[in-house]
């Protein structure tokens, strides 16, 4: 694979037909076609391409109107790109890298349905759950969400939780508040984790669109993110089955497992938040002209576009070793903390420097880089704040724990 050459074909482009010239080079350092096999990156191409083809072309109009586009998800069925771990967490990390480097909140909208509820539906429902809602799930037939946070507690959450789940009369009656819950206002079911009234631990329960007692009210003026619809929920005296119980979680520990792979998943999205970032300002800087000549010929626009791709190719480097520990199976908390404070430090850093390249420019969604840049601020927030996995990390090296 030749490195930064434009003529590559396939690369991240926004249109790339027959015969075209995409307008980005591959920026691929690490030869990532010699980590892949032969049929898994022409899978990963594919589903880059479609991406940046498909997603990134409508992406700025969307978050301008913070709307969600609803027309896309066939197409993104089409691509059969659930349950990609499967086939293997590189694969499935590339990919997620991909969703964000062509918009982080359909990123978002499909890890929150793919990374945790379906997997939390997988790896901890019943059998009853995997044969009736698992393969519509898989087809985006049905949308899931995924409700932890709630409008007082969010890292302390596991202590701290106020929404409550009581055994009554062979059903769960289910009564608090969550906020920031992604996919919430349209999803068919919604993952509501609570504490049971009778052992006191947190538990996972599916609630169904609908169901009477369960209220939703979009968080709107958002600054990032914005077209994953985010929610406030409310649950006044909710009834909902027995069954409806995920029967392999019966404890906080159990929801824990599903962020540590989150937590991978959104350290995935700060590298492809990164080399989005580097689409965009060496595009810019090739085309823009000052002085009778491109801003690209400027050793100073040189040394960003270069401190922006080194930090990229670093954390990518990262992401891959994260990889091989999670096919091993030695893969844990402290290594996917030290992924997110470090790859979404990286990321914010880049997406200034991007900014910076766009000049004015680069705070008008018209040129691209400002929704980058404000979507980076979710980024850095969510699964875990940077200073949150900062300490799991400093925890892990001194052996001191820095929470109270």
């Amino acid at each position: 694979m030749t490195v930064l050459n434009e003529a590559v074909q396939p690369a991240f482009a926004a249109h790339v037909g027959p015969g075209d010239t995409p307008p980005y080079p591959e920026a691929d350092l690490l030869f990532l076609s010699d980590l892949l096999t032969e049929e898994d990156y022409g899978r990963y191409a594919e589903a880059r391409n479609f991406l940046q083809r498909e997603v990134r072309p409508i992406a700025v109009d969307y978050w301008n109107r913070a709307e969600f586009p609803f027309a896309l998800l066939p197409a993104i069925a089409a691509q059969n790109l659930t349950g990609m771990s499967n086939r293997g967490h590189l694969l499935a990390g590339l990919i997620q890298m991909e969703f964000a480097r062509a918009d982080t909140s359909v990123s978002t909208f499909f890890g929150v349905h793919d990374e945790l509820f379906t997997t939390a539906i997988q790896d901890l429902g019943s059998e009853e759950h995997r044969r009736t809602i698992l393969p519509e799930l898989l087809s985006l037939k049905k949308i899931g969400a995924f409700a932890l946070t709630e409008p007082l507690h969010g890292s302390d959450i596991s202590r701290e939780i106020q929404t409550t789940a009581t055994l009554s009369g062979g059903q769960w009656v289910l009564n608090g508040h969550k906020r920031w819950i992604g996919n919430a206002t349209f999803a068919d079911y919604v993952l509501v984790w609570a504490r049971d009234t009778a052992d006191c631990q947190i538990k996972g329960f599916i609630v169904e669109k609908g169901t009477p007692g369960f209220h939703t009210e979009t968080i709107n003026n958002k600054t990032a993110v914005r077209i994953i619809q985010n929610a406030n929920i409310t649950l006044n005296d909710v009834h909902i089955p027995y069954e409806n119980w995920l029967p392999g979680t019966a404890s906080f520990q159990d929801a824990n497992s599903l962020l540590l792979h989150s937590r991978v998943w959104v350290s995935w999205q700060a590298v492809g938040q990164q080399f989005a970032a580097f689409d965009v300002a060496r595009a810019y800087a090739m085309q823009r002209t000052q002085f009778g000549k491109p801003i690209a010929s400027f050793q100073l626009i040189q040394e960003q576009l270069s401190r922006m791709l080194g930090n990229a190719t670093m954390s990518l480097s990262l992401m891959i070793q994260l990889a091989r520990l999670r096919e091993s199976g030695r893969l844990s908390m402290d290594h996917a903390a030290l992924a997110k404070s470090s790859c979404t430090a990286n990321m914010r850093n880049a997406v200034a420097l991007g900014r910076s390249i766009v000049g004015g420019n680069g705070i008008t969604t018209d040129f691209e880089m400002a929704k980058i840049f404000a979507d980076a601020e979710a980024i850095y927030s969510y699964e875990g704040s940077y200073e949150i996995n900062a300490l799991l990390v400093g925890r892990a090296v001194t052996g001191i724990s820095a929470f109270v």
